[in-house]
This record gives structure tokens, sequence and C-alpha cells, in this order.
């Protein structure tokens, strides 16, 4: 699958993150986010060398309920999950080198 650039219009459900098959990165940010703006060339660097995991971008914010079901805190955060359980967590990368590395505990690239 392919680098996403706009955030999802309809929120998946937790239990629809669950039962996903097979390797996805859920990012968790939000539209006016610096830090977010900044991750997005790496996170397309990164996925280009994985071409089957699901990249799902997720608007986070108050009362968005996916996130808090996640912990998440800061933005961006990015969940990687391999079969709906979740195998490695990076929360600001700074680089595409430790995005891949998290790709490739979910995927053979």
């Amino acid at each position: 699958m392919t680098f996403n650039t706009a955030f999802a219009s309809v929120e998946p459900s937790r239990a629809e993150i669950d039962a996903l098959q097979g390797p996805t990165l859920v990012e968790f940010g939000a539209p006016w986010c610096g830090h977010c703006a900044a991750a997005q060339p790496l996170l397309a660097a990164a996925l280009a060398g994985y071409p089957a995991v699901r990249h799902l971008k997720v608007e986070d914010g108050k009362g968005r309920p996916l996130g808090r079901s996640f912990a998440v805190k800061l933005w961006p955060t990015l969940v990687f999950l391999k079969d709906g359980q979740e195998i490695a967590r990076l929360v600001r990368p700074a680089d595409a080198a430790a995005i891949a590395e998290a790709l490739g505990r979910i995927a053979a690239p």
C-alpha cells in the first residue's frame, strides 16, 4: 500500500484496527501539527521500501476515541501492528532509518 498524504475521512474503531490482518502502520497526528508535517518525508521514504504495509493516517485530538485507546500523548505517534497486535511504537521520529527498522519488524521489504 502507498503512503497516505491525507487523514482518513472516517476514523476507524479500535475493534476494526484490532481485526486487521497483516502489517499496518497507524499514524496519529493533526493537519496543523508542525512535528507531523516534518515527519511526512521520513514516512514516505521509509514506506517506499515496504509496499505491503497498510498505512492509516488518523487525525487525533480531544474527544477522539481511537487515539485515547492507544494512549497517544504526542504527535506524531506511529503504531506498528502485525495482525492487529502492537509490535512497535515511535513518537516524533527523527529519521527514516528508525521508521524503516520498525517497519522491518512487521513486514519483509
